[in-house]
Parts: C-alpha cells; sequence; structure tokens
C-alpha cells in the first residue's frame, strides 16, 4: 500500500464514522440538544457534509450538552487573557517564518545556462 491509498482509506474510514455519526446525531442528538430543530428536517439535511467532517467535535458537545458539565457563565466569557501574548506571537511569528523561508531558499546553479524556448513546430495531418 502506498501513500495515496493509506490517506484514501483513512479517509474513507473518517467519513464513514462520519455518515454514522450523522445519521445518529441527526435524527436523535439534535432535539435533545436544540429546541427549536424539532420538525426542521430540511434544516438537518443541511447539516450533514458537516457533521461527517467535524464528527469528533460534534460527539464533544452532543456529550457534553447531554452531561450538563458546560459552565454557561464561561461559555460567554471568551478567554481575552491570552489576546495579547497571540497578538504579539504572531507577527513575530509570521515575520520569522519569512525570513527563515529567504534564508534557506535554494540558489540556482551558476554554471547552468538558461535556454531560450521555442514554439512547438505546426503538426500537419
Amino acid at each position: 500500500m502506498n501513500q495515496a491509498e493509506a490517506i484514501l482509506l483513512g479517509l474513507r474510514i473518517w467519513a464513514s464514522i462520519g455518515a454514522i455519526i450523522a445519521a445518529i446525531f441527526l435524527t436523535i442528538g439534535v432535539d435533545r440538544i436544540d429546541e427549536d430543530a424539532k420538525g426542521a428536517y430540511i434544516f438537518r439535511v443541511l447539516l450533514i457534509p458537516g457533521v461527517v467532517v467535524i464528527w469528533p467535535l460534534v460527539l464533544w458537545r452532543w456529550y457534553v450538552y447531554e452531561t450538563n458539565a458546560e459552565v454557561l457563565e464561561r461559555r460567554y466569557a471568551p478567554p481575552r487573557k491570552a489576546h495579547f501574548a497571540v497578538g504579539m506571537i504572531l507577527p513575530i511569528g509570521i515575520a520569522l517564518i519569512i525570513l527563515t523561508g529567504l534564508n534557506i531558499r535554494q540558489t540556482w546553479p551558476a554554471d547552468i545556462e538558461p535556454v531560450r524556448l521555442a514554439a512547438p513546430s505546426e503538426v500537419t495531418q
């Protein structure tokens, strides 16, 4: 099995698990989490691709809602303590990535002369 087949197999397994989770969540879970979703069946069809892709997050959030483990006070208060640090680290990191890319870029060998490309010759049939 080469890399492409392994990646494709992984994607198929991920999508299969996601399809199973989507079928269970969209038939049972949506009604338990969101009262407004009761009777909204066309809405559920629109959610299928998203649930298939991010099924681990869907399962985790479903578990949090079902067990009432969520602290509502923290839900509406975003973590702003890290904003200043991230605001300083992000531009520095971007500058370092650009400078590293410019420093390690490959140089063209000096002894190879460029070749002028010619237009393709006409094919007669």
